[in-house]
């Protein structure tokens, strides 16, 4: 009784299993049969409505392409006026905002001691000279002693030597007269720029030293902004580049140029310096916050708005309303960028014709071939 136990299990497991195959593929079919049966009826009355705003035009339009910048403006030259020697500071005749020519007398350091060495530097001068003549007389008389046999070669080079340290004692003292006359010179405080003073950093009967700051000049004729711009950003730039800059408490905006690119990145953010010359403006400021875009590149393309794209394929695809049916349309996009209101698009390069229209980004999924209809808008309410 075992062995025909062990020997109809296998089969009788078998069959189960056949059964319930059996049963499932008759429960498919049935299925099957139905919804062939429902399918048509309510695809015979599947329709979409459309407002007129849910509807995008294929047109060509300018497409641009910019980076964001921001950053704060620079003077191109400015200047700091330091003391070149210490000592009390006897007049500052400039204050802050006021204009400068370049070379202007500023103010007067105390020149008393610088006077005194100056005329201790010259008495010393004199008195090497008359040193020198001294020696080159004594020469002159040896060489005619030598000559005569009364001194020997020796005492004649003795004479020759003294005349040299004689001569070169003179030069050393007149390098002391042009260091002392410079020391003297540099009390006196000139402008290296023409500009408006920007900083007055001491005040009259304050003792300065050696590299002390007394004024800072910023020259506004030329100012630059410097942004800082991502790597990946920077590739597509080069000097020349047109910017447009707003500036704070301005309300028109201002052009601006690329004029350099710093070869090195910032440490830490990995960001590349860039500078712009901008546009010369009585209001402008060394300071001010300005913020703008570069324009990398601006031309005429067949684009559409980037909303209306969707991406849930494995290739970009739009819907588009042709002969009262939304047609799934692959294309090959382009570049991206922005419009000249601003608003994000992209080129279309295959796919879609000027003038068809397409399914705003708003619109959600429909299916494909489904029929559509446009409905009139609504008249505005009179008043």
């Amino acid at each position: 009784m075992n062995r025909f136990i062990r020997r109809t299990l296998p089969w009788l497991i078998l069959g189960l299993l056949l059964l319930g195959l059996v049963l499932g593929v008759i429960r498919a079919v049935k299925a099957r049969q139905s919804l062939a049966q429902t399918a048509p009826a309510s695809a015979a009355v599947s329709l979409v409505e459309l407002a007129p705003s849910d509807l995008v035009e294929v047109q060509r339009r300018e497409l641009s392409r910019s980076v964001a910048i921001s950053g704060g403006l620079k003077a191109v030259r400015t200047a700091q006026v330091k003391a070149k020697v210490a000592g009390e500071l006897r007049e500052l005749t400039v204050r802050e905002g006021e204009a400068v020519r370049a070379g202007q007398i500023l103010g007067r350091i105390d020149p008393t001691e610088y006077a005194a060495r100056l005329r201790q530097a010259q008495e010393q001068a004199a008195s090497a000279l008359a040193q020198a003549e001294i020696a080159e007389r004594t020469l002159a008389n040896n060489r005619a002693l030598v000559d005569q046999g009364f001194i020997s070669r020796y005492a004649l080079e003795t004479s020759i030597s003294n005349a040299a340290a004689a001569r070169a004692a003179v030069q050393q003292a007149q390098a002391g007269v042009d260091l002392a006359r410079k020391a003297l010179d540099d009390t006196v405080l000139r402008a290296p720029i023409a500009g408006q003073v920007s900083v007055r950093a001491v005040q009259p009967g304050e003792r300065v030293g050696v590299d002390a700051r007394i004024v800072e000049i910023v020259d506004l004729s030329r100012l630059e902004l410097e942004a800082a711009v991502r790597a990946e950003e920077v590739v597509g730039l080069s000097p020349g580049a047109h910017a447009l800059l707003r500036v704070d408490g301005l309300d028109e905006t201002l052009d601006a140029t690329v004029v350099r690119i710093n070869p090195s990145t910032q440490p830490g953010t990995r960001a590349v310096p860039v500078y712009l010359a901008v546009q010369a403006h009585p209001a402008l400021r060394q300071g001010l916050f300005a913020t703008g875009q570069i324009e990398l590149m601006r031309r005429q393309a067949l684009a559409v708005p980037e909303s209306v794209l969707r991406r849930d394929q494995a290739r970009p695809y739009v819907l588009v309303l042709r002969d009262d049916r939304i047609e799934l349309r692959e294309v090959v996009v382009g570049e991206s960028g922005q419009s000249a209101t601003g608003e994000p698009i992209v080129e279309i390069r295959a796919g879609l014709a000027e003038g068809e229209r397409v399914l705003a980004g708003s619109v959600g999924a429909v299916r494909n071939g489904v029929r559509a209809r446009v409905t009139a808008a609504a008249p505005a309410p009179q008043r």
